[in-house]
């Protein structure tokens, strides 16, 4: 749907949101939408399905984040998708972990228009340092899945947990990752997308070679 209102359809699909969280969503979309033409955030194709293929798609996360207490990281925010929907959804202590400056600039402002407490990192991934192990790690479109875990398992607590949207490759992308690493994946349905899957990962540890 084109603009910065959900279809009926999107925003039923959303649940329990409140007057207040909706008009936020709506503020980052405005946003978003403005910014578009100058960064490229999504594909162009893309502007008139910002919910259903976008906002809908990070708040699909929420049932799984929503119970994890302590820090948690998005890697590769770009557009603020997921980290910044869900803080904006009520998820707290997420940092965004974004190398790009037009893009961190982007997700300032979105924070500050939305009024959303969330940390941003500007710099490369490989340079964060978070003061504790995150509990969650949240990422979206960003890399392949065992390049994912590469980038993850420095910053993830023992008992941390990775939640992944991940598009029709994940099947092969679960296939090359088990062959170094050590995972309990659990695969769910993506509701914003028939060929994506929301890729739950516990008990990440590498595969260490026999000597």
């Amino acid at each position: 749907m084109t603009g910065t209102d959900p279809d009926p359809q999107t925003l039923s699909r959303l649940g329990d949101v409140s007057r207040e969280t909706l008009d936020r969503l709506k503020r980052h979309v405005a946003h978003l939408t403005q910014w578009q033409s100058k960064l490229n955030l999504i594909g162009s194709s893309e502007i008139d399905h910002i919910w259903d293929r976008h906002i809908l798609d990070c708040a699909q996360l929420m049932p799984f984040i929503k119970p994890v207490h302590g820090p948690k990281i998005d890697l590769g925010s770009g557009a603020g998708f997921p980290g910044m929907v869900l803080a904006i959804l009520g998820v707290p202590d997420i940092t965004l972990v974004e190398s790009n400056i037009r893009k961190c600039v982007f997700l300032r402002q979105a924070a500050r228009l939305t009024e959303t407490p969330v940390d941003i990192f500007e710099g490369r991934l490989e340079d964060y340092r978070p003061p504790v192990p995150a509990r969650a790690i949240t990422a979206r479109a960003l890399a392949p899945l065992d390049k994912l875990l590469d980038m993850a398992y420095p910053l993830l607590a023992a008992d941390g947990v990775c939640l992944l949207l991940k598009g029709r490759n994940f099947k092969q992308e679960l296939t090359d990752s088990r062959k170094r690493w050590h995972i309990n994946a659990e695969i769910l349905p993506s509701e914003s997308d028939s060929s994506g899957r929301i890729v739950i990962i516990k008990g990440l540890e590498p595969i260490h070679a026999n000597p």
